[in-house]
């Protein structure tokens, strides 16, 4: 049991910032105690291979192996692969790195010969000496699809990377599978508390939460959020621009919890952006909520858990 008295932690994660809350929370919490739930609706085929991104960014970074202040990616990492894609005139919009390709490489086979995506990600992650439990979301396809007011409807990675998120979104929706994959629902039915990391609401959160009997069990737990909003701006990627597109206002901590819809029963914030949430029916805490570094992650991991002791 942690020294907050949680024995048992859910944390639903997307990319780069649910990574680094998800680095601290695995060093504040005991080994058996941690078990993540990871979207995989950006999961996409590129040059034959089956990439998981947001997967791999939070392998990467429990590992210790990620680009730190890249946030995804491997460090020390070369590009000799994609450069020679390039001159053949092949795709190279999406950069995979070459000891990146591995990765794939070993998922992708292993997904031929019908090993479910829970059984390759327990590999993976047990290869690179990472004892946490980490679980996709499901083990099927399901995509996260994006209506554009001038693209039309573009795959999750081809409006995020090879278009840079510039065509407006209209709408964001799913298509696929809605099953979770096995041990994601008794998960969080054994959990003491859900933190969901401060990853993008409408592409990193609802599509797990879009899995049949997900939200309906959170339901029943304690939830917590660290707000990826600071000041009126998204700590990272698009989600301010999408909130304004999506919900008709301004991005803040308070759009965050009306997001959710009651689902949280408090909200970690900023210093400062307290204010936001009031008139909701969700707790609020105050501190510095910027990863700068490793030591910042384990800080705030622990503040994020104090505060969700607080409200028991």
């Amino acid at each position: 049991m942690s020294d907050h008295g949680f024995s048992r932690v859910v944390c639903l994660s997307g990319g780069v910032g649910g990574a680094r809350l998800l680095h601290g929370l695995a060093r504040a919490l005991p080994d058996d105690a941690l078990t993540v739930v990871v979207n995989t609706g950006d999961d996409f085929r590129h040059w034959g291979l089956h990439i998981s991104p947001d997967l791999d960014t939070v392998m990467y970074t429990l590992s210790g192996l990620g680009h730190e202040a890249r946030g995804w990616g491997l460090a020390e990492e070369s590009f000799g692969a994609l450069e020679m894609v390039k001159r053949y005139g092949g795709d190279d919009w999406f950069a995979l790195g070459d000891r990146d390709l591995g990765t794939h490489l070993v998922r992708t086979e292993a997904l031929a010969r019908g090993v479910p995506l829970h059984a390759v990600t327990a590999r993976l992650f047990r290869g690179l000496g990472v004892r946490t439990r980490v679980l996709p979301m499901t083990d099927d396809p399901c995509r996260t699809m994006i209506d554009t007011e001038s693209d039309g409807t573009l795959p999750f990675q081809e409006w995020f990377v090879k278009k840079r998120t510039a065509p407006v979104v209209k709408r964001v929706w799913f298509d696929g599978s809605q099953t979770p994959a096995p041990g994601v629902i008794e998960a969080i039915d054994a959990a003491d508390v859900i933190v969901i990391g401060p990853s993008n609401p409408y592409v990193s959160v609802d599509p797990i939460l879009a899995m049949d009997g997900v939200r309906e069990a959170m339901e029943r737990r304690r939830v917590v959020a660290l707000s990826p909003i600071v000041g009126g701006r998204a700590v990272k990627g698009p989600l301010a621009e999408m909130i304004r597109a999506l919900r008709g206002e301004e991005a803040s901590a308070g759009a965050i919890v009306r997001h959710y819809e009651g689902l949280l029963a408090g909200i970690f914030v900023e210093q400062g952006d307290e204010a936001s949430v009031e008139g909701t029916a969700c707790a609020v805490r105050g501190g510095r909520t910027v990863m700068t570094d490793r030591a910042d992650s384990l800080r705030l991991a622990r503040e994020v858990l104090d505060f969700a002791a607080s409200l028991g």
